[in-house]
């Protein structure tokens, strides 16, 4: 798939003030500095779309990306796990993911960033745990590939499937990525593309369902009507 075009739509703390609109929305999250941002402007080819830092726990609101003209959307969630904040403001972070995550409806995936580099991490386990118990479609992807040795990322990997493993019967989808080297771009905006078409064809099969329920009740009505 190809990204035509990409622009920034809005930022905002509250789930309710988010854009409206009824096409799938694909969020990315993951632990501060990560890598979300490079992520972002890789996949769209946008090099500062979503802004990047060398300050980590920048990102404090839902961003909204449109792309294709609104055909789907990006969505750059706060990073969790960033120590340095304060109490209060790691529950209001706290509270703006979970709210957009579990009442947002046009949430279609929600993609958690790993870095590659480091051995299964609490904080990443128990999020998504909490993603299991709260039924969210999730996908993981691992980033800064270039940053570790093809053997020690394949080990981290394998280390992470094993620890999911001992709670998940089933892995959700992996990718590997890296921002700088553009790695994993083709997989995940094919992955993305996927599932755009599936919803699509959902909608089409909601219409035509109406339509022959609407035929249904016109051909009972006239019959009565004799």
């Amino acid at each position: 798939m190809e990204i035509k075009n990409a622009k920034y739509e809005i930022s905002n703390a509250r789930v309710n003030q988010c854009p409206l609109h009824d096409q799938p929305e694909y969020a990315f999250i993951g632990r501060s500095n990560v890598g979300k941002s490079s992520l972002i402007n890789m996949l769209t080819g946008r090099r500062n779309l979503a802004k990047t830092s060398q300050v980590p726990g920048k990102t404090i609101l839902i961003n909204h990306f449109k792309i294709n003209d609104g055909k789907w959307w990006i969505v750059d969630l706060p990073g969790y796990g960033y120590a340095s904040r304060g109490k209060q403001q790691r529950a209001e972070i706290k509270r703006i993911i979970e709210d957009y995550v579990t009442q947002r409806p046009q949430m279609t995936l929600l993609f958690v960033l790993i870095d590659i580099r480091h051995e299964p991490q609490k904080i990443d386990l128990e999020f998504i745990e909490w993603l299991g118990e709260n039924d969210v479609p999730f996908a993981i992807v691992f980033t800064k590939a270039d940053k570790i040795s093809k053997k020690a990322a394949e080990k981290n990997i394998e280390d992470y499937k094993n620890t999911l493993l001992k709670n998940w019967e089933e892995l959700p989808p992996i990718f590997v990525t890296s921002s700088e080297k553009r790695t994993g771009k083709d997989e995940l905006l094919d992955y993305i593309e996927s599932i755009n078409t599936e919803v699509e064809n959902s909608k089409i099969e909601e219409i035509n369902e109406e339509s022959i329920t609407g035929d249904s009740l016109n051909d009972s009505n006239s019959e009565n009507e004799k």
